[in-house]
């Protein structure tokens, strides 16, 4: 039986109708639609996948309380965002931004014992995204939208701005519902919409990543990734410089070291990641190719998880590597904490 728009819309009227009554099932049935959104919209916002969904928890639940004051309208999805993205600039307010170790001057290892000296962004799975669905007045695509360069650029934004951008560029919303949203006047979000843009501008490289994937094709991908992977796992210099960009940069969040530089990168990996014994598995994170790393514990008897790297191209090379060390990622992607050994074959 086929499901038309307007069966749809009754369902939803029943649902809210039901909601409004208290039937928090009702309530749930409705928003669920709009959840995989709201979490990669606040993700936007604040940088982090954790964050993210405390604040989608939060939003909810002011959705919930204020349900009964909801008189329809605006779409449901609409009234939603709003309650969300008010949520984020709560919390932004409490809270200092996520920057990339690669996105400011060089660091130095921490100090032992010494808190790290900012708050580090965090991968995203694109799975989420996939659940989500696109506007079609937004600027940005979906996967674009989440490209490490874009939310590390997003970050550099004054809240109000970096809300203003993403309402109307990422979701599509009117200057209107923008507005309304934010609780100030068209004319203001226009022009927090234009300084948003001029200084993203200045910030994202010339070409997205979704491009230069497409310009690459799944082939040429798999292979660019399998041969950086195997590089890494068999302590191969010579197929690993030919692999970075010249300029390339090498980050692991949560220390704020960065290497840049292939020759500054590569005497980094001999030194410590080569001489290590790692397997691997492959995923996608903020819409760039990813793999999950796992360092052999000989007590354990099994390679555990420990890097979740998430590589940025440009052309046929790789021009970036962020390896978060951050066993907790590994859960959000779906992958195991850790590989068994293989057994011998007899």
């Amino acid at each position: 039986m086929r499901v038309t728009a307007n069966d749809e819309s009754t369902q939803r009227h029943g649902l809210l109708a039901a909601a409004q009554h208290g039937d928090e099932d009702a309530f749930r049935d409705l928003v669920q639609p709009w959840r995989a959104e709201l979490h990669a919209h606040c993700y936007r916002m604040l940088a982090s996948a954790d964050e993210a969904e405390d604040v989608v928890q939060e939003a909810l639940l002011r959705a919930w309380r204020g349900l009964p004051r909801f008189e329809g309208r605006s779409a449901v999805g609409s009234w939603l965002y709003r309650i969300a993205t008010n949520a984020c600039l709560d919390a932004i307010q409490r809270r200092s931004r996520r920057v990339l170790p690669a996105d400011g001057a060089p660091g130095r290892p921490p100090v032992a014992g010494e808190e790290p000296p900012e708050r580090w962004i965090e991968p995203y799975p694109d799975a989420v995204l996939e659940a989500g669905r696109a506007a079609p007045e937004a600027r940005y695509e979906r996967r674009e939208s989440v490209e490490l360069a874009f939310v590390a650029a997003l970050q550099h934004l004054p809240p109000t701005q970096r809300a203003a951008l993403l309402l109307r560029d990422v979701l599509g919303l009117s200057a209107a519902e923008a507005a309304a949203t934010l609780h100030t006047t068209t004319t203001a979000v226009n022009s927090a919409l234009q300084h948003a843009r001029r200084r993203l501008e200045q910030r994202l490289p010339e070409r997205s990543q979704q491009a230069t994937l497409r310009s690459l094709g799944d082939r040429k991908l798999r292979d660019l990734v399998t041969r950086y992977a195997d590089a890494l796992e068999e302590g191969d210099v010579a197929a690993m410089v030919a692999l970075l960009t010249e300029d390339a940069t090498w980050s692991m969040p949560p220390s704020a070291r960065c290497y840049r530089g292939r020759e500054e990168i590569v005497a980094f990996l001999v030194a410590e990641p080569f001489a290590l014994d790692w397997r691997r598995l492959p995923t996608r994170a903020n819409g760039q190719p990813a793999l999950g790393w796992y360092r052999r514990d000989e007590q354990r008897g099994a390679h555990v998880a420990e890097v979740l790297e998430v590589l940025t191209l440009r052309g046929a090379r790789i021009s970036a590597v962020t390896a978060f060390i951050d066993r907790a990622a590994f859960a959000r992607f779906a992958l195991p904490d850790e590989l068994p050994d293989e057994e011998e074959a007899p």
